[in-house]
């Protein structure tokens, strides 16, 4: 897996159901550019256990997150139907109904794999046959990406490890701060904590003393 913290985001266009409704058949990451910074999570299975909890989560938080302008997008490698489906059924029958961000539809398993997160991969055995070694899904990854397009933030879980939205919430306030501030954030920031200066001014003042 490359690492694609520092790097631009892959781009994409594929079929997504936004609004919990609506299915689109070329939705992009292109039209925040140069607006807003995004969450971009990986999931892998619709109709699973640990993953509507994870969905129902940024939801719950989605108010938090457009506050400081970020958009959440999630992705599966399931079909942009069975999401839509999904989306119809209860959150008491295992769906996730209410849920208004994009879900988008990555089939042909091209997105996860540009991201570095698809949980197998396809190679050829003895007799010249495609095969495909492993269950060819998501990873949980998530991907915090500046309004630049370039990914400043990245996580990968396994699949029973669900993901905290409190410290998703904190990377996007570490980045912005960083961003208008010109500080960095040391372990456990959180926001309205100070920052630090990133120079070695009282170092160097220090060892000229010494």
């Amino acid at each position: 897996m490359s690492i694609l913290v520092g790097k631009k985001a892959p781009h994409f266009s594929a079929a997504a159901v936004i609004n919990g409704e609506e299915i689109v058949k070329d939705f992009s990451l292109d039209q925040y550019l140069g607006k807003n910074h995004v969450i971009l999570f990986f999931y892998p299975k619709d109709f699973t256990f640990v993953c509507p909890t994870e969905l129902h989560a940024f939801q719950t938080n989605l108010g938090e997150f457009e506050k400081r302008g970020v958009k959440v997008v999630a992705c599966s490698t399931d079909t942009e139907e069975s999401h839509y489906t999904w989306l119809q059924m209860p959150k008491d029958k295992g769906g996730i109904h209410g849920v208004t961000y994009p879900v988008v539809a990555d089939t042909s398993k091209t997105i996860t794999t540009n991201y570095g997160v698809l949980k197998g991969s396809y190679e050829y055995n003895d007799d010249g046959l495609l095969i495909a070694n492993g269950p060819m899904i998501a990873l949980r990854g998530l991907f915090l990406i500046d309004k630049e397009g370039v990914i400043q933030h990245a996580t990968i879980n396994n699949g029973g490890l669900g993901r905290s939205t409190d410290e998703t919430l904190r990377m996007v306030d570490a980045l912005q701060h960083i961003e208008e501030k010109g500080e960095v954030c040391p372990a456990n920031w959180e926001k309205g904590k100070d920052a630090m200066n990133a120079t070695f001014k009282g170092v160097s003042e220090y060892l000229s003393q010494h």
